[in-house]
């Protein structure tokens, strides 16, 4: 526990980590991989360049100081970083490391603002943060290998099966390599992929969720080729995936992992929006719908960029053809002339509330959705002004975690679907 003049001390620091929090994550960041480069094994890269990473964490800071007096306020988050120390395999005794690293940042981007008293109680605040985080991963470690079909790590993968979903999207289906069971896992979850790539010196984990329902003789993950641009290099892992990896190749995965998962028990309608190869964790979660809740009532929406860009439409209105618990939507922002001429979209542009509102004439029910962050802010912002409460609306970030504050217009505008 601490002390009342600890909380105090910390509290009075959050304005400070608003202004200052991301440049004392990216100062941290900087120690913490110059004094211990063999953590760049377990750290994504992309996500240290564009700035993600730096950003979540100075946003997890924040909310810590910001509720240390009731650090339960906080648990729902400390459970979903946790589910991603696990599936990357951080343990236990990368917190010191971890906390050694986040005083010397703090201390010197502070300066003189970080007096001794000061970082004496982030000292006192971060073991008791770093317990919560260390006790929650170790029962996750527990229940990935205890559990029937579970393992410890990475465990060996054989590509089975490879489908080219769309221009830029492929599925790898994927059988352990032991021949062994394979663990169930929640609508929603996803497996961590570690990659040793030739010509890179340090190992590249990526995170795909999986994209089918549980209890298949199978794992699939559904990846998009992430093509490069001014803003963003290529990616590596999901270029490697496309273009080095054939079927009988070998793939190291985790556990799966995640919070972002299909309430079985809630017996309401359920709505399903996705952007992109956001669809992954919906087509989860849309066929164990199908197959489990056949009473439950199922609209499932997905913007795209067009037809060539659209993954897995074949089989989705298969499902409704054979479901009548579904109904099906899709959106295309630059619909190309064979989707215009047959007619395979049921909007064009984005989406926006006149026609959300026409789709789903119900508030009473759960939404999920999951997309590019421009994407997820338009649609949480959409929700929200339907009178959806927010303890109806659930989502996932691709990365770590962001913010669905509303941003600037245009950036919404600028969403795009790919």
């Amino acid at each position: 526990m601490l002390s009342e003049n600890t909380i105090q001390i910390i509290k009075s620091t959050v304005p400070v980590l608003s202004i200052h929090g991301t440049a004392i994550t990216t100062r941290f960041y900087e120690l913490l991989f110059t004094n211990h480069p063999e953590l760049l094994h377990v750290f994504n890269h992309a996500n240290q360049k564009q700035g993600k990473q730096q950003a979540a964490l100075a946003n997890a800071v924040y909310a810590a100081a910001l509720h240390i007096d009731n650090l339960a306020a906080v648990l729902p988050v400390v459970k979903q970083i946790a589910h991603k120390h696990r599936s990357l395999g951080v343990k236990e005794e990368h917190y010191p490391i971890v906390g050694k690293y986040l005083l010397a940042a703090m201390k010197d981007v502070l300066q003189e603002a970080a007096t001794e008293e000061i970082l004496q109680a982030w000292a006192e605040a971060y073991g008791v943060i770093a317990g919560a985080f260390i006790d929650t991963e170790k029962a996750m470690y527990e229940e990935a290998e205890q559990q029937a079909g579970g393992w410890e790590g990475f465990r060996a993968f054989v590509i089975t099966r490879i489908v080219q979903e769309s221009e830029v999207i492929k599925s790898f289906y994927l059988e352990p390599a032991d021949k062994g069971a394979l663990a169930s896992f929640e609508p929603g979850q996803y497996v961590s992929v570690k990659l040793e790539i030739p010509g890179e010196k340090y190992t590249h984990i990526r995170q795909y969720s999986l994209s089918d329902a549980p209890q298949q003789p199978y794992y699939r993950i559904t990846v998009k080729k992430e093509a490069g641009h001014i803003e963003r290099p290529a990616g590596k892992v999901s270029s490697a995936l496309h273009d080095r990896f054939k079927q009988g190749d070998v793939l190291m995965l985790s556990a799966p992992a995640g919070s972002f998962t299909l309430n079985a028990a809630d017996r309401r309608p359920v709505v399903l929006l996705s952007g992109g190869v956001g669809l992954t964790p919906m087509i989860s979660m849309l066929n164990t719908l199908v197959k489990e809740q056949p009473e439950r009532p199922v609209t499932f929406i997905h913007a795209a960029r067009n037809g060539q860009w659209h993954a897995m439409k074949e089989h989705v209105d298969a499902l409704a053809e054979r479901n009548q618990q579904l109904s099906v939507f899709y959106c295309y922002d630059h619909p190309n002339a064979e989707d215009i001429a047959q007619r395979g979209h049921h909007h064009e542009g984005f989406i926006d509330l006149t026609w959300l509102r026409q789709i789903v004439p119900v508030t009473d029910a759960s939404f999920y959705f999951c997309g590019p962050t421009p994407f997820m802010k338009l649609i949480n912002k959409l929700l929200l002004a339907c009178g959806i409460s927010a303890n109806d609306i659930h989502y996932e970030f691709f990365g770590p975690a962001g913010s669905l504050e509303e941003g600037e217009e245009e950036e919404l505008q600028s969403a795009v679907r790919s």
